[in-house]
């Protein structure tokens, strides 16, 4: 596997190990009715995750060649290899378009 891969696996696990404490954090520093010093510490400790926590990091990538372009979400593939994938039959009900 390439090492962009394996990035991307690192950065998806971030952030839904950190996906709780990042809302409760983004909720508090949000929230008009508390206040303003309790919504700048929330601030200040959201601003202090990492920032790989963060869902903004994470880029689709194809889970064979590591290529961030032309992905599709549901194979998780890039278009060579998905077309690869489907002309070889490898892809279920995936067929060549002929019309």
């Amino acid at each position: 596997m390439r090492s962009r891969v394996l990035r991307d696996i690192q950065a998806r696990r971030a952030v839904v190990n950190k996906e709780l404490e990042r809302t409760i954090w983004r909720y508090l520093s949000r929230n008009t009715t508390l206040e303003p010093q309790v919504r700048m510490q929330a601030q200040l400790a959201l601003n202090r995750t990492p920032r790989e926590a963060s869902p903004a990091a994470v880029k689709n990538r194809c889970i064979i060649t590591g290529r961030g372009r032309g992905v599709f979400n549901e194979w998780k593939m890039c278009r060579f290899q998905f077309r690869m994938h489907a002309l070889n039959g490898e892809l279920p009900g995936v067929d060549k378009a002929s019309w």
